[in-house]
């Protein structure tokens, strides 16, 4: 049992979900990023999904505010918000609360885009690279948004992006309990190459051509996300379809890997056995105070 099937297997009209996928906040992109099937979402409403087009980048402090105003709307209908999904930045973000680092700053952005321009993403990589080593190490020369936001940070205030300390503690307005679940590697694995294999089969070759054919290209934050970017590689050597599918497959495990190494570094999160979810729905109703409906 992965996350959406305990979601829909012990929630029921009382909730209403919170996604926090960092790639289902994009229009059109519903196959490669497992999108909930629509007689699903009718039963257990989710927010979040499809707000943003994939030429623009979702942030996430975008996220927090956005899901802090959904929990405040979703409380006020007398209904439970869960905020779910595999994007552990966006979860420990919304757990701790941002940085102090500053603003933005229009002047500064516009000149280092104008910069790019000329340059490109690799040409500012390289430029942060010799200003900042270790922003340059940890952020990947073709992220435009993170390399952007290194260098604005660093002209704006003469301070790395990663000088400014996160939170270390949980925020005090709302009240959480944490879940996660996990199952063995092999498992896992075997899990995310049916996945892809089934995101074939349900049409995500025809999903990137309308992309495409739309405009979208590897500039555009939602085409840089695992099952979009590997198409774009066929533009650029002699790959077919089946080279495309394994490098999803392969990008998603390594994606897979890192995600629970992050969220193995949150100390408040409570793990249970995928295969095994009785102990975390009784954590859940023991938590809410509520009965829960038993799965099928």
């Amino acid at each position: 049992m992965g996350k959406s099937d305990f979601l829909f297997s012990v929630l029921d009209e009382r909730f209403e979900v919170i996604s926090a996928d960092s790639m289902q906040v994009y229009r059109g992109m519903d196959i490669g990023t497992a999108k909930p099937a629509r007689a699903d979402l009718s039963r257990l409403p989710h927010h979040l999904l499809d707000v943003v087009e994939p030429s623009r980048q979702f942030s996430a402090g975008e996220f927090v505010r956005r899901a802090d105003d959904l929990v405040a709307e979703i409380r006020a209908r007398s209904k439970v918000p869960v905020v779910s999904g595999g994007t552990g930045f966006y979860l420990r973000t919304f757990l701790y609360g941002m940085p102090e680092s500053p603003p933005s700053d229009p002047s500064v952005r516009q000149r280092l885009q104008d910069l790019e321009r000329e340059k490109g993403t690799p040409g500012l990589h390289d430029l942060l690279a010799s200003r900042d080593p270790v922003a340059a190490r940890r952020i990947p020369a073709n992220d435009r948004h993170r390399v952007l936001r290194a260098l604005e940070v660093l002209e704006t205030t003469g301070r790395s992006v990663y000088s400014f300390a996160w939170p270390s503690s949980q925020r005090k307005d709302h009240e959480f309990l944490v879940i996660g679940l996990d199952r063995p590697r092999d498992d896992l694995y075997r899990r995310i190459e049916a996945r892809v294999d089934g995101m074939f089969q349900s049409g995500l070759v025809d999903e990137v051509k309308k992309l495409i054919a739309t405009g979208f290209g590897p500039r555009d934050p939602g085409m840089r996300g695992i099952g979009y970017r590997e198409f774009l590689s066929m533009r650029k050597g002699c790959l077919g379809f089946r080279e495309v599918r394994d490098m999803v497959k392969a990008d998603s495990r390594r994606y897979a890997k890192r995600q629970l190494t992050f969220l193995r570094a949150i100390p408040e999160v409570r793990w249970f056995d995928a295969r095994e979810p009785a102990g975390a729905r009784e954590v859940l109703a023991a938590f809410l105070g509520m009965e829960l409906p038993v799965p099928s």
